[in-house]
């Protein structure tokens, strides 16, 4: 009944795994669908201007807006440690003033001279002045020292919240490669499942053209192809979407991509020490336990306003014509202030109540994010097992279909079987190549997920050859500085 003979078997390459799916064609149509298939898996598999995944992840990681919006954010708090410092240095204050002042005066009669009773003088000065005023605190109850110690405690805080962020992109990176390839894949899969329908409709008219079937084959050829074509622009669209998200995420189009690879050689050897290093080392959780720091320092910070403040304030002055014309004045003056709170109405207090609620709180979020690592990295490790077992079960699942289908059309020929059964019997083979592609592009995607999820997804384990961002640059740059207006970077 159909002409289409086995020609060869056709490789789909993912990292390390080759899977062997036999293509069925004849002459130069089963050299295209090979072509294809080898096409759609991975672009070209070599060349010198062949797209990696650490190559895209390395893009990512340079120029991603979400991850350069985090290290912006680092370097505003990073400004807290220099400006908590600031409380141990002096304030310098400078005021100048000048003015007119006129005056009148009016002499009394004066009845031993007969001089005086109504005449007037008038007398102009010119008032001036400048003042030099110095403050230094010398005991702020230990405010300025815990207000220090809370903003280094936020800077570690935000570097691990920046290392948990990149973590993020780099696990979306990954995703999105994975993305594009399986995508690739699976269109190309729908358009030679459209091209062998194509085929199978042809030869069904031929052979209702003859009288050999009804038109009911016809139709279920026909009803086939329709939906083929539906898989096709449905696979598309996908495959769009993923190629946006790509463009979002590493900040390029994707060209030619190369075959990814898993990272489980980063991995431990099982979950139970994958649970104790993500406890261990998860950015997410030393985030959370910097934070409990820097709350406690708040505490202390608070407390400062109930103790004795103790500071020293020198002044210089000098005026000019304040009383007549040409006079100068210079005073200079040296205060010792020592301010005792006694009772400001309970503010405080309930400030240093409300803070010390929330450094309990600070502590439970600690135990919730360190649950919710827990269940990250044993719900990654399984879904990392179910691949790896999937793509097992695709493997067999493609070979027994393919195996089935030649045999429900070797059936079709002697009229044991009809065209719907060839036509289910394509479509379940279709099934399982698609199935099996997005198992091997799940292994993938699960490893990095695993990584991540105990803390290690960085371009340091991967060894993504890329300039490292490095975030104690600009802290140290600015911890100590005691005045300027331009950052770092020049702006």
């Amino acid at each position: 009944m159909f002409s289409i003979r086995e020609t060869g078997s056709v490789f789909l390459r993912f990292g390390k795994v080759i899977v062997a799916g036999t293509i069925r064609a004849t002459g130069s149509h089963a050299l295209r669908l090979g072509l294809l298939l080898g096409a759609a898996w991975a672009f070209p598999l070599s060349g010198a201007h062949a797209e990696t995944l650490y190559g895209a992840l390395g893009k990512a990681y340079t120029a991603n807006p979400t991850l350069n919006l985090q290290r912006a954010s680092l370097r505003a708090t990073d400004e807290g440690v220099p400006q908590a410092l600031s409380g141990y240095r002096p304030t310098v204050t400078g005021s100048a003033n000048a003015g007119v002042r006129s005056s009148n005066y009016q002499f009394p009669y004066q009845p031993s001279t007969g001089q005086g009773g109504g005449e007037e003088a008038w007398s102009t000065l010119y008032p001036r002045g400048l003042t030099l005023q110095i403050n230094q605190n010398i005991f702020t109850g230990g405010r300025t020292m815990n207000s220090v110690r809370q903003a280094e405690a936020s800077v570690q805080s935000g570097r691990e919240q920046l290392r948990f962020q990149e973590q993020s992109i780099l696990y979306d990176g990954a995703q999105a490669y994975m993305n594009v390839l399986a995508d690739t894949a699976v269109l190309s899969l729908q358009r030679n499942n459209v091209e062998v329908l194509e085929e199978q409709l042809r030869q069904t008219r031929d052979r209702f053209n003859v009288g050999e079937v009804t038109r009911t084959d016809v139709a279920q050829s026909e009803a086939a192809l329709a939906t083929g074509h539906a898989q096709e622009a449905a696979a598309s669209a996908q495959l769009k979407t993923s190629i946006a998200t790509y463009r979002q995420i590493i900040g390029d189009d994707p060209r030619q991509l190369a075959p990814g690879q898993p990272v489980e050689k980063f991995l431990p050897g099982n979950v139970d020490s994958a649970v104790k290093v993500a406890l261990g080392a998860h950015p997410a959780i030393l985030a959370g336990l910097h934070n409990v720091d820097a709350q406690e320092f708040q505490v202390k910070v608070l407390e400062s306003q109930l103790l004795p403040q103790l500071g020293v304030t020198g002044s210089v002055s000098r005026t000019y014509d304040s009383n007549y014309r040409r006079d100068l004045s210079t005073s200079a003056s040296i205060v010792a202030q020592l301010n005792v709170p006694i009772y400001e109405g309970g503010l405080v207090y309930s400030q240093v109540r409300q803070a010390k609620e929330q450094v309990g709180q600070a502590r439970m979020q600690v135990d919730v994010t360190r649950e919710q690592v827990r269940q990250q990295v044993i719900a990654s490790w399984a879904a990392l097992d179910a691949a790896k077992q999937q793509i097992a079960a695709s493997q067999s699942a493609v070979q027994a279909n393919e195996i089935a289908l030649a045999g429900v059309r070797e059936e079709a020929k002697v009229g044991q079987r009809t065209t719907l059964d060839v036509l289910n019997a394509q479509q379940t083979l279709l099934s399982s190549r698609v199935q099996l592609v997005r198992a091997q592009r799940d292994r993938i995607v699960a490893s990095y997920n695993v990584l991540g999820s105990i803390g290690r997804l960085s371009v340091t384990t991967l060894g993504v050859r890329v300039t490292k961002y490095n975030a104690k640059k600009h802290y140290e740059q600015v911890r100590d500085k005691w005045g300027g207006l331009q950052t770092p970077d020049g702006r």
